[in-house]
């Protein structure tokens, strides 16, 4: 089987628990195909966190098998994940910026770590600045930065390297609901343009319906619902263009 029809990512009877505590999330057998657009949503408490988590590498599950661009994850040595979360891009709730480093610099992080040509760094930083109109705090670090800013720039660096699956926790829950369109707009051109897997967490009912392509995974208690079909939806035809600016 093509790793397309195997999908991106595939969980089969995965549970997870912390330490002896009951199961935070139960029986998760789905699959994210590439190039789709989710969002994940579910009250508070319901195991989105818990879910991102097993998503960007960081937790692993009690139980079950998780596959993710064709590699089995719970066989994989601890020292493979580094080369696998690259191909990852994760906007983290509370933003996990760099202190030191300027915003322009912290959103430079994923290309510099891949080798890029300092010149392409530099024209593709300033473009997705502009893009999230941040072109005027280019050289503040975080701690001058308000919690919107420091939210666009988190977004600007886990999208910057075009990765090939996009996991954003409430991306949008710092930011007024102009600029959260904005971003919206910009997970979208990722997944038509580029292909990207979109993930996005959100408890923001009003967000669903601005992705008209999108499919919704809902969390109840652990457990996932599948209110568009999101869980069994067919693979659609990746997308090859580049971004624009």
């Amino acid at each position: 089987m093509n790793d397309r029809l195997a999908g991106h990512v595939k969980f089969d009877n995965v549970g997870l628990r912390y330490g002896t505590d009951p199961e935070v999330l139960s029986n998760l057998s789905f699959t994210l195909y590439p190039g789709s657009f989710y969002f994940l949503t579910g009250a508070s408490g319901a195991g989105k966190t818990s879910l991102l988590k097993l998503l960007y590498l960081a937790q692993r599950p009690s139980r079950g098998a998780i596959r993710m661009f064709g590699q089995d994850l719970i066989t994989m040595p601890r020292e493979r994940l580094p080369d696998l979360r690259r191909r990852l891009g994760v906007v983290f709730q509370n933003f996990r910026l760099v202190p030191h480093l300027t915003a322009f610099d912290n959103v430079a992080l994923p290309l510099r770590l891949a080798g890029a040509d300092e010149k392409r760094v530099v024209k593709a930083v300033a473009e997705m600045l502009d893009w999230v109109g941040l072109t005027h705090r280019a050289h503040a670090i975080p701690a001058t930065l308000s919690g919107g800013e420091q939210q666009r720039v988190a977004i600007a660096r886990a999208v910057i390297a075009r990765p090939q699956m996009l996991i954003a926790d409430e991306p949008t829950g710092n930011v007024d609901p102009e600029m959260a369109l904005k971003l919206l707009r910009l997970f979208e051109a990722l997944n038509n343009r580029v292909g990207t897997t979109v993930v996005v967490a959100t408890h923001d009912v009003h967000l669903l319906k601005k992705v008209p392509d999108s499919l919704i995974m809902r969390l109840n208690k652990g457990q996932l619902s599948d209110p568009t079909g999101a869980l069994r939806y067919p693979p659609r035809p990746a997308a090859s263009s580049e971004i624009g600016a």
